[in-house]
Protein backbone atom coordinates (compact mmCIF):
# COMPACT_ATOMS: atom_id res chain seq x y z
CA UNK A 1 0.00 0.00 0.00
CA UNK A 2 1.11 3.58 -1.02
CA UNK A 3 2.40 5.54 1.70
CA UNK A 4 0.24 8.81 0.32
CA UNK A 5 -2.78 6.56 1.79
CA UNK A 6 -1.90 8.04 4.89
CA UNK A 7 -2.51 11.40 4.27
CA UNK A 8 -5.85 10.93 2.79
CA UNK A 9 -7.13 14.05 4.94
CA UNK A 10 -5.09 17.38 5.56
CA UNK A 11 -4.84 16.85 9.35
CA UNK A 12 -1.54 15.10 9.20
CA UNK A 13 -0.12 14.35 12.61
CA UNK A 14 2.62 11.84 11.52
CA UNK A 15 6.71 12.03 12.59
CA UNK A 16 7.37 13.22 9.53
CA UNK A 17 11.36 13.53 9.91
CA UNK A 18 10.94 9.70 9.75
CA UNK A 19 10.46 9.89 6.21
CA UNK A 20 13.03 10.94 2.95
CA UNK A 21 11.46 13.96 1.32
CA UNK A 22 9.44 12.63 -2.09
CA UNK A 23 7.77 10.27 0.41
CA UNK A 24 6.61 13.68 2.55
CA UNK A 25 5.67 14.87 -0.68
CA UNK A 26 4.11 12.03 -1.48
CA UNK A 27 2.05 11.72 1.24
CA UNK A 28 1.10 15.33 1.15
CA UNK A 29 0.02 14.64 -2.17
CA UNK A 30 -2.95 12.76 -1.30
CA UNK A 31 -3.87 15.89 0.15
CA UNK A 32 -4.50 17.73 -2.34
CA UNK A 33 -4.96 15.25 -5.23
CA UNK A 34 -7.61 15.52 -7.52
CA UNK A 35 -9.79 17.08 -4.01
CA UNK A 36 -11.63 16.32 -5.54
CA UNK A 37 -23.76 20.73 -7.24
CA UNK A 38 -29.74 20.92 -6.68
CA UNK A 39 -33.30 19.79 -7.61
CA UNK A 40 -34.51 16.63 -8.16
CA UNK A 41 -34.18 13.52 -7.52
CA UNK A 42 -34.27 10.19 -9.43
CA UNK A 43 -33.46 6.83 -7.81
CA UNK A 44 -33.60 3.04 -8.54
CA UNK A 45 -35.84 0.32 -7.05
CA UNK A 46 -34.53 -0.45 -3.68
CA UNK A 47 -33.36 -3.86 -3.28
CA UNK A 48 -32.86 -5.63 0.91
CA UNK A 49 -30.18 -6.00 2.78
CA UNK A 50 -28.91 -7.71 5.80
CA UNK A 51 -30.50 -6.58 9.24
CA UNK A 52 -33.95 -5.66 8.27
CA UNK A 53 -33.05 -2.55 6.19
CA UNK A 54 -33.54 -1.14 2.47
CA UNK A 55 -30.54 -0.25 0.33
CA UNK A 56 -31.36 2.01 -2.31
CA UNK A 57 -29.28 3.86 -5.30
CA UNK A 58 -30.09 7.76 -5.11
CA UNK A 59 -29.16 10.50 -7.72
CA UNK A 60 -28.84 13.90 -7.49
CA UNK A 61 -29.06 16.13 -10.46
CA UNK A 62 -27.10 19.15 -10.07
CA UNK A 63 -25.93 21.96 -12.91
CA UNK A 64 -23.26 20.98 -12.92
CA UNK A 65 -23.61 17.04 -13.56
CA UNK A 66 -25.60 14.33 -11.64
CA UNK A 67 -23.83 12.61 -7.80
CA UNK A 68 -24.72 9.04 -6.74
CA UNK A 69 -25.51 7.68 -3.74
CA UNK A 70 -26.67 5.27 -1.77
CA UNK A 71 -29.66 5.74 0.64
CA UNK A 72 -29.94 2.83 3.52
CA UNK A 73 -32.81 2.48 5.46
CA UNK A 74 -34.31 0.35 8.24
CA UNK A 75 -37.22 -1.44 7.22
CA UNK A 76 -40.22 0.36 9.45
CA UNK A 77 -42.95 2.97 8.53
CA UNK A 78 -42.66 5.25 11.65
CA UNK A 79 -41.02 8.10 11.03
CA UNK A 80 -37.13 7.95 11.42
CA UNK A 81 -33.61 10.22 11.70
CA UNK A 82 -31.76 10.33 8.95
CA UNK A 83 -27.99 10.97 9.01
CA UNK A 84 -26.06 12.46 6.17
CA UNK A 85 -22.60 10.72 6.01
CA UNK A 86 -20.09 13.17 4.35
CA UNK A 87 -16.64 11.71 3.31
CA UNK A 88 -13.25 13.33 3.97
CA UNK A 89 -10.58 14.63 1.57
CA UNK A 90 -9.32 13.29 -1.69
CA UNK A 91 -10.95 10.90 -3.98
CA UNK A 92 -12.57 9.04 -1.06
CA UNK A 93 -15.97 7.63 -2.08
CA UNK A 94 -19.11 7.25 -0.53
CA UNK A 95 -17.88 3.45 1.42
CA UNK A 96 -14.75 5.40 2.49
CA UNK A 97 -12.56 4.07 0.33
CA UNK A 98 -9.74 5.41 -1.77
CA UNK A 99 -7.86 4.49 -4.80
CA UNK A 100 -4.96 6.05 -3.39
CA UNK A 101 -4.93 2.39 -1.15
CA UNK A 102 -7.27 2.63 1.55
CA UNK A 103 -10.25 0.02 1.19
CA UNK A 104 -11.54 0.24 4.28
CA UNK A 105 -15.21 0.69 3.93
CA UNK A 106 -15.51 2.50 7.08
CA UNK A 107 -18.68 4.43 6.13
CA UNK A 108 -20.04 2.01 4.13
CA UNK A 109 -19.26 -0.16 7.68
CA UNK A 110 -21.30 2.98 9.70
CA UNK A 111 -23.59 3.20 7.81
CA UNK A 112 -24.85 -0.51 8.86
CA UNK A 113 -23.85 0.34 12.27
CA UNK A 114 -26.53 3.13 12.38
CA UNK A 115 -29.51 1.00 10.63
CA UNK A 116 -29.02 -1.32 13.14
CA UNK A 117 -29.88 1.19 15.77
CA UNK A 118 -33.02 2.42 13.71
CA UNK A 119 -31.40 5.45 12.02
CA UNK A 120 -31.47 5.87 8.02
CA UNK A 121 -28.41 7.08 6.16
CA UNK A 122 -27.28 8.47 2.80
CA UNK A 123 -24.15 8.64 2.08
CA UNK A 124 -22.18 9.56 -1.76
CA UNK A 125 -19.71 9.95 -3.90
CA UNK A 126 -18.18 13.67 -4.15
CA UNK A 127 -18.54 15.16 -7.20
CA UNK A 128 -15.02 14.28 -9.28
CA UNK A 129 -14.87 11.18 -7.21
CA UNK A 130 -15.62 7.13 -8.63
CA UNK A 131 -19.31 7.65 -9.86
CA UNK A 132 -20.02 11.05 -9.11
CA UNK A 133 -16.41 11.48 -11.28
CA UNK A 134 -18.13 13.09 -14.54
CA UNK A 135 -20.08 15.81 -13.05
CA UNK A 136 -16.49 17.66 -12.21
CA UNK A 137 -13.75 15.57 -14.02
CA UNK A 138 -11.50 19.00 -13.83
CA UNK A 139 -10.00 19.83 -10.59
CA UNK A 140 -9.78 23.46 -11.41
CA UNK A 141 -13.26 23.31 -10.79
CA UNK A 142 -13.83 22.17 -7.61
CA UNK A 143 -14.01 23.87 -4.61
CA UNK A 144 -15.30 24.07 -0.44
CA UNK A 145 -17.98 25.96 -1.87
CA UNK A 146 -18.67 23.69 -4.38
CA UNK A 147 -18.92 20.49 -1.69
CA UNK A 148 -21.00 22.40 0.93
CA UNK A 149 -23.70 23.33 -1.69
CA UNK A 150 -23.93 19.35 -2.87
CA UNK A 151 -24.23 18.56 1.27
CA UNK A 152 -26.85 21.06 1.01
CA UNK A 153 -28.57 19.43 -1.96
CA UNK A 154 -28.27 15.90 -0.70
CA UNK A 155 -30.00 17.10 2.85
CA UNK A 156 -32.89 19.37 0.74
CA UNK A 157 -33.82 15.60 -1.28
CA UNK A 158 -33.97 13.40 2.14
CA UNK A 159 -36.00 16.31 3.86
CA UNK A 160 -38.79 15.99 1.10
CA UNK A 161 -38.97 12.54 2.48
CA UNK A 162 -41.75 11.94 4.95
CA UNK A 163 -40.45 8.79 6.45
CA UNK A 164 -37.79 11.12 8.12
CA UNK A 165 -38.57 13.61 11.05
CA UNK A 166 -34.87 14.61 11.64
CA UNK A 167 -31.32 15.15 9.96
CA UNK A 168 -28.13 14.85 10.95
CA UNK A 169 -24.60 15.43 9.18
CA UNK A 170 -22.03 13.39 10.14
CA UNK A 171 -18.77 14.04 8.40
CA UNK A 172 -15.49 12.44 8.83
CA UNK A 173 -12.03 14.40 8.63
CA UNK A 174 -12.32 17.30 6.04
CA UNK A 175 -16.02 15.84 5.89
CA UNK A 176 -16.52 17.27 9.22
CA UNK A 177 -15.63 20.85 8.28
CA UNK A 178 -18.07 20.52 5.37
CA UNK A 179 -20.85 19.49 7.38
CA UNK A 180 -20.14 22.50 9.93
CA UNK A 181 -20.61 24.59 6.95
CA UNK A 182 -23.55 23.21 5.73
CA UNK A 183 -25.38 22.75 8.96
CA UNK A 184 -27.40 26.25 8.71
CA UNK A 185 -28.73 26.30 4.99
CA UNK A 186 -29.21 22.60 5.07
CA UNK A 187 -31.39 23.05 8.33
CA UNK A 188 -29.93 20.31 9.83
CA UNK A 189 -30.90 19.01 13.20
CA UNK A 190 -27.38 18.23 14.78
CA UNK A 191 -24.11 17.97 13.59
CA UNK A 192 -21.28 15.07 14.24
CA UNK A 193 -17.95 15.67 13.94
CA UNK A 194 -15.88 12.58 13.05
CA UNK A 195 -11.77 13.15 13.09
CA UNK A 196 -12.50 16.43 12.29
CA UNK A 197 -9.36 19.10 12.66
CA UNK A 198 -9.95 22.43 14.62
CA UNK A 199 -7.02 24.07 13.05
CA UNK A 200 -6.57 25.69 9.25
CA UNK A 201 -4.93 23.88 6.37
CA UNK A 202 -2.03 25.76 6.00
CA UNK A 203 -0.74 26.30 9.74
CA UNK A 204 -0.72 22.32 9.49
CA UNK A 205 1.25 22.53 5.72
CA UNK A 206 3.63 25.23 6.85
CA UNK A 207 4.55 22.73 10.04
CA UNK A 208 5.28 19.87 7.91
CA UNK A 209 7.16 21.15 5.34
CA UNK A 210 9.49 23.26 7.92
CA UNK A 211 10.27 19.95 9.42
CA UNK A 212 11.49 18.63 6.31
CA UNK A 213 12.02 21.09 3.17
CA UNK A 214 15.20 22.24 2.75
CA UNK A 215 15.48 26.07 2.99
CA UNK A 216 15.41 27.17 -0.62
CA UNK A 217 11.98 24.98 -1.03
CA UNK A 218 10.90 26.02 2.15
CA UNK A 219 11.22 29.73 1.25
CA UNK A 220 9.20 28.96 -1.71
CA UNK A 221 6.44 27.17 -0.32
CA UNK A 222 5.80 29.79 2.32
CA UNK A 223 5.71 32.13 -0.02
CA UNK A 224 3.28 30.56 -2.23
CA UNK A 225 1.31 29.80 0.72
CA UNK A 226 0.95 33.51 1.43
CA UNK A 227 0.04 33.83 -2.03
CA UNK A 228 -2.80 31.62 -2.50
CA UNK A 229 -4.07 33.22 1.22
CA UNK A 230 -4.31 36.16 -0.58
CA UNK A 231 -6.68 34.44 -2.85
CA UNK A 232 -3.54 34.46 -6.13
CA UNK A 233 -2.54 32.51 -8.29
CA UNK A 234 0.67 31.20 -8.81
CA UNK A 235 1.48 29.64 -12.73
CA UNK A 236 5.18 28.96 -11.76
CA UNK A 237 5.66 26.25 -9.45
CA UNK A 238 9.16 24.98 -8.85
CA UNK A 239 9.17 21.00 -10.01
CA UNK A 240 10.00 19.75 -6.47
CA UNK A 241 6.15 21.64 -5.25
CA UNK A 242 4.02 20.48 -8.29
CA UNK A 243 2.63 17.81 -6.28
CA UNK A 244 1.41 20.24 -3.66
CA UNK A 245 1.02 23.30 -5.42
CA UNK A 246 0.64 22.60 -9.02
CA UNK A 247 -1.45 25.35 -11.30
CA UNK A 248 -4.53 23.08 -11.72
CA UNK A 249 -5.03 22.63 -7.42
CA UNK A 250 -4.44 25.99 -6.79
CA UNK A 251 -8.28 27.50 -6.71
CA UNK A 252 -9.45 24.28 -4.75
CA UNK A 253 -6.78 25.13 -2.37
CA UNK A 254 -7.18 29.19 -2.38
CA UNK A 255 -11.28 27.80 -1.09
CA UNK A 256 -9.82 25.45 1.31
CA UNK A 257 -7.35 27.84 3.13
CA UNK A 258 -9.65 30.34 3.71
CA UNK A 259 -11.79 28.32 6.07
CA UNK A 260 -11.04 27.87 9.77
CA UNK A 261 -12.74 24.27 11.04
CA UNK A 262 -12.40 25.72 14.39
CA UNK A 263 -14.62 28.62 13.54
CA UNK A 264 -17.02 26.95 11.69
CA UNK A 265 -17.84 24.74 14.42
CA UNK A 266 -18.19 27.76 16.60
CA UNK A 267 -20.88 28.62 14.48
CA UNK A 268 -23.45 26.22 14.93
CA UNK A 269 -26.26 26.70 16.27
CA UNK A 270 -27.13 22.80 17.03
CA UNK A 271 -26.61 20.40 18.86
CA UNK A 272 -23.04 18.87 18.04
CA UNK A 273 -21.03 15.48 19.03
CA UNK A 274 -17.18 15.23 18.72
CA UNK A 275 -16.32 12.15 18.42
CA UNK A 276 -12.24 11.24 18.28
CA UNK A 277 -10.11 8.21 18.22
CA UNK A 278 -6.92 8.30 21.05
CA UNK A 279 -4.97 6.11 18.43
CA UNK A 280 -5.84 8.66 15.31
CA UNK A 281 -2.60 9.26 13.50
CA UNK A 282 -4.01 12.01 11.74
CA UNK A 283 -6.15 14.05 13.83
CA UNK A 284 -5.34 14.10 17.84
CA UNK A 285 -7.54 14.14 20.95
CA UNK A 286 -6.08 17.76 21.14
CA UNK A 287 -8.12 19.08 18.24
CA UNK A 288 -10.99 17.43 19.33
CA UNK A 289 -11.02 19.52 22.59
CA UNK A 290 -9.64 22.25 20.65
CA UNK A 291 -13.16 22.21 19.22
CA UNK A 292 -15.22 21.18 22.26
CA UNK A 293 -13.78 24.87 23.98
CA UNK A 294 -14.96 26.63 20.67
CA UNK A 295 -18.16 24.92 20.85
CA UNK A 296 -18.76 24.74 24.79
CA UNK A 297 -21.88 22.89 24.60
CA UNK A 298 -21.11 20.55 22.43
CA UNK A 299 -20.43 16.48 23.83
CA UNK A 300 -17.03 14.95 23.22
CA UNK A 301 -16.89 11.33 22.65
CA UNK A 302 -12.98 9.74 23.16
CA UNK A 303 -13.04 6.39 22.06
CA UNK A 304 -9.86 4.59 23.43
CA UNK A 305 -7.65 2.79 20.98
CA UNK A 306 -9.63 3.76 17.59
CA UNK A 307 -7.99 5.43 14.62
CA UNK A 308 -8.76 7.70 11.66
CA UNK A 309 -10.55 4.78 10.12
CA UNK A 310 -12.53 3.82 13.04
CA UNK A 311 -11.07 0.62 13.99
CA UNK A 312 -9.14 -0.32 16.98
CA UNK A 313 -5.39 -0.47 16.05
CA UNK A 314 -2.10 0.05 17.47
CA UNK A 315 -0.70 2.92 17.21
CA UNK A 316 2.82 1.72 15.49
CA UNK A 317 2.84 2.51 11.44
CA UNK A 318 2.08 -0.66 10.14
CA UNK A 319 -0.67 -1.70 12.23
CA UNK A 320 -1.91 1.59 11.24
CA UNK A 321 -1.71 0.84 7.38
CA UNK A 322 -2.98 -2.64 7.85
CA UNK A 323 -6.17 -1.08 9.13
CA UNK A 324 -6.73 1.60 5.95
CA UNK A 325 -6.81 -1.62 3.84
CA UNK A 326 -8.54 -4.31 5.45
CA UNK A 327 -12.64 -3.84 5.05
CA UNK A 328 -13.06 -6.98 7.17
CA UNK A 329 -12.13 -5.38 10.23
CA UNK A 330 -15.25 -4.41 12.52
CA UNK A 331 -15.58 -0.72 13.52
CA UNK A 332 -14.46 -0.09 16.73
CA UNK A 333 -16.91 -1.20 19.43
CA UNK A 334 -19.76 1.41 20.55
CA UNK A 335 -18.96 4.10 18.03
CA UNK A 336 -21.96 3.61 15.77
CA UNK A 337 -24.29 2.71 18.93
CA UNK A 338 -22.84 5.91 20.82
CA UNK A 339 -23.29 8.16 17.67
CA UNK A 340 -27.34 6.39 17.40
CA UNK A 341 -27.77 7.85 21.29
CA UNK A 342 -26.67 11.20 20.58
CA UNK A 343 -28.78 11.57 17.32
CA UNK A 344 -31.98 9.70 19.09
CA UNK A 345 -31.40 12.54 22.18
CA UNK A 346 -30.80 15.39 19.99
CA UNK A 347 -32.57 17.35 17.19
CA UNK A 348 -35.63 15.98 17.43
CA UNK A 349 -37.93 17.95 15.55
CA UNK A 350 -40.99 19.73 16.97
CA UNK A 351 -44.48 19.47 15.50
CA UNK A 352 -44.08 23.21 14.68
CA UNK A 353 -40.93 23.14 12.55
Amino acid sequence: MAFAQIILEPYLRINVQRFPLWQLLSMLRALLLTLCLLPPLAQAAPHSVSHSSVQQPMRLHTAQGTLYGTLLKPSGSAPMAVALLIAGSGPTDRDGNNPEGGQSDSLKRLAQSLAKQGIASLRYDKRGVAASRAATPDERDLSVERYVNDAVGWADLLKTDPAFDRLVLIGHSEGALIASLAAKQAQADAVVSIAGSSRPIDQLLREQLAARLPPHLLEQSNQLLDRLLAGQLSPQVPKQLQVLFRPSVQPYLISLLRQNPGQAFANLQIPALIVQGSHDIQVSTADAKALQAAKPDAELLIIPGMNHMLRISALDLPAQLASYDNPRLPLAQGLGEQIAQFILRNGKKTSSS
